[in-house]
C-alpha cells in the first residue's frame, strides 16, 4: 500500500479517536458526578478544560508541526492524547479528572490541527478531496456514534472505559504514524507566537473561570470583576500583539472580508447555542428523568443521525446555492430546534424533546459542511490552514462559554425558583445548597439529606426548578442561534470567495 493511504488510515484513526472522545464524554457526565461527588462547576470544568486547551492551542501546533516536522507533532499529540486518556480513566478526584482532560485538550489541538496538514502533503488534485471526504465522514461518524458507545461504555464497564477505550487505539495509531506517515516541515518557519497564545489562553481562562465561579462569589466581587478585567486586558493585548507581528497566530487581517467574520460567528453561535446544550440535556435526561446511559445516549441519536444524513445532502447542494442560504436557514433550524425542546413540564417525558432534535439535527447538518468550505473558501489556498484552524478555535471557544454562561445562569435561575417555592418551609435556610446540589442533577440525594416530613415537597421543588431553569436556556439558547443567523445572511456574500467573479470597475468621469 502506498505511504498516502497509511496517512489517511493514521489521521482518520487519530481523528475518529479525538472527535469520538467529544461526544463520548456527555452521556458518562451524571455517573462521573456521582461517583467523584463532583460539584456543579467540576462537572462544568470536565467539558470547559478540554474545549479550552483545544481553543487555545489549535493555531499555535501548526507553527509547531511546520517548525519541528508534522508526523513527529502528530505522534507527539497522539502519544499525550493517549497518556492523559488513561490519566483520567484512573483520577480518583473531579479536580485531577479536569486536569487531565486539560491535557487531553493539549493533546487533540495537537492532533486537530496537524490532521490537515497531513493530508495536505500526500494527496493532491482529484485524490485529495477523495482523502479529506473521507476525513470528513469520519468525524461525522464518530458524531453520530459517540453517544450510543459512550452510554454502553458507561453502563456496562463505567465512566472510566471512555478513556480507557483510547489507550490501545493510541497506541496504535502512534505506531502507524511513526513507520508509515513521512516527515516534512515548512522550510520557511520562523516559530512559535509565545505571546500571542500567552495572551489568548490565559484571557480565555480568566473569562470562564470568572464565568463559572459568579454565583458563589458574586457577580461584583473583588474576585469576579478581577477575573473579567483580567481577561478583557489580556484581549486587548493579544490583538496589539497579533497586529504587531510578521506573523502572526490569528491573522486579524483575514476578518476585513465579511464572509469571513461571518462563518467564525457562525462558528461560534452553533457550539454556543447548541453544543453547550448537551451537557444540561443529559443531567436532564438521566438524573431527572431517570434514563441509564445506554438509554440516554440511545435518545441522543435523533440528533445526530439527522445530522449525519443531512451534512451530505448540504454538500452536493451548496454548489448549487449560496453559502449564506445553508448557513442562515441551518441556524434558524437550529434555533427553532431548541426553542421546540423548550416549554418542559413536571410529567414531560423523553418524547418532548424529540421534535426539537429532529429540527435542530438537520439544522447542524446543513451548517457544518458549508461553514467549512466558507472559512478556507474566502482566502488565498496559502492561508486555508490559518483559516480553518481560527474556525475551529471560535467552535471551541463557543463550547467553552457558552457551556460556563449558560451554567452561570442555570444556576441562578434555579436558586430564584428554589426560593420561591420553599420560602414558607422549613428547607428554606437550605435553599443555597439544594440549588447546588439540583444544578448538577443530584436531586435524589439531596431528597434523602433533609427530614423525612419535608422530602416530598423538596423533590418537587427540586424537580420544578431544574426544569424551569432548563426551559430558560433553552430561549436563551435559540435566541443566540437566531442572532448567528441574522448575521451570517448580513455579512456572508458570494463575491468574497476567492475566484468568484467580480464587478466591472465603474467607467471613470
Amino acid at each position: 500500500m502506498h505511504r498516502k493511504w497509511w496517512t489517511l488510515i493514521a489521521v482518520c484513526v487519530a481523528t475518529f479517536m479525538l472527535l469520538l472522545d467529544i461526544t463520548i464524554v456527555n452521556v458518562a457526565l451524571p455517573d462521573i458526578e456521582r461517583q467523584l461527588h463532583a460539584s456543579f462547576s467540576e462537572l462544568q470544568w470536565v467539558v470547559d478544560a478540554y474545549a479550552l486547551m483545544l481553543a487555545a492551542l489549535l493555531l499555535t501546533a501548526g507553527s509547531l508541526a511546520d517548525l519541528f516536522g508534522r508526523r513527529i507533532v502528530f505522534a507527539t499529540g497522539l502519544a499525550l492524547f493517549t497518556l492523559a486518556s488513561l490519566a483520567c480513566g484512573l483520577a480518583p478526584t473531579a479536580v485531577t479528572l479536569d486536569l487531565a482532560r486539560g491535557f487531553q485538550g493539549i493533546g487533540g489541538a495537537v492532533m486537530f490541527a496537524t490532521s490537515l496538514a497531513l493530508l495536505a502533503q500526500e494527496f493532491e488534485g482529484r485524490e485529495r478531496g477523495t482523502a479529506f471526504g473521507i476525513w470528513g465522514a469520519t468525524i461525522g461518524g464518530a458524531v453520530a456514534i459517540g453517544p450510543l458507545v459512550g452510554g454502553a461504555l458507561t453502563e456496562g464497564l463505567g465512566w472510566e472505559w471512555i478513556f480507557f477505550v483510547n489507550i490501545p487505539i493510541g497506541i496504535g495509531a502512534v505506531a502507524l504514524t511513526l513507520l508509515r506517515v513521512p516527515e516534512s516541515r515548512d522550510a520557511d518557519a520562523r516559530g512559535v507566537d509565545w505571546a500571542g497564545v500567552l495572551t489568548w489562553s490565559s484571557a480565555l481562562f480568566l473569562m470562564v473561570f470568572a464565568l463559572i465561579r459568579g454565583n458563589d462569589e458574586g457577580w461584583g466581587s473583588a474576585l469576579i470583576v478581577g477575573l473579567l478585567t483580567g481577561s478583557v486586558a489580556l484581549l486587548v493585548a493579544f490583538f496589539v500583539v497579533e497586529l504587531r507581528q510578521e506573523r502572526p497566530m490569528l491573522d486579524l487581517s483575514l476578518f476585513r472580508k465579511p464572509t469571513f467574520a461571518g462563518a467564525s460567528i457562525v462558528a461560534f453561535a452553533l457550539s454556543s447555542a447548541m453544543f453547550s446544550m448537551f451537557l444540561y440535556l443529559t443531567l436532564y435526561i438521566q438524573n431527572v428523568l431517570g434514563f441509564s446511559p445506554l438509554q440516554a445516549g440511545l435518545r441522543f441519536l435523533p440528533i445526530t443521525l439527522v445530522s449525519f444524513f443531512f451534512a451530505p445532502l448540504a454538500g452536493r447542494l451548496s454548489a448549487r446555492f449560496p453559502a449564506r442560504v445553508f448557513l442562515t436557514l441551518g441556524l434558524c433550524l437550529v434555533a427553532t430546534g431548541l426553542l421546540l425542546m423548550g416549554g418542559l413540564h413536571y410529567s414531560s417525558g423523553w418524547t418532548a424533546l424529540l421534535a426539537g432534535f429532529l429540527v435542530a439535527g438537520a439544522g447542524v447538518g446543513t451548517v457544518n459542511p458549508v461553514l467549512a468550505s466558507t472559512a478556507i473558501g474566502v482566502v488565498p489556498p496559502a492561508r486555508s490552514g490559518m483559516a480553518s484552524g481560527i474556525n475551529n478555535t471560535f467552535r471551541q471557544v463557543g463550547i467553552a462559554t457558552g457551556v460556563a454562561a449558560l451554567g452561570a445562569v442555570f444556576q441562578a435561575r434555579v436558586e430564584t425558583k428554589l426560593t420561591d417555592a420553599l420560602s414558607s418551609t422549613p428547607a428554606a435556610g437550605a435553599v443555597s445548597r439544594l440549588s447546588h446540589a439540583v444544578s448538577s442533577g443530584q436531586t435524589q440525594q439531596v431528597v434523602q439529606s433533609v427530614p423525612r416530613p419535608l422530602r416530598g415537597t423538596v423533590a418537587h421543588a427540586s424537580r420544578q426548578a431544574f426544569i424551569g431553569g432548563l426551559n430558560e436556556l433553552f430561549v436563551i439558547a435559540g435566541v443566540v442561534a437566531f442572532a448567528g443567523a441574522f448575521l451570517a445572511l448580513v455579512l456572508v456574500r458570494q463575491r468574497d470567495f476567492v475566484g468568484a467573479p467580480q464587478a466591472a470597475p465603474a467607467p471613470a468621469g
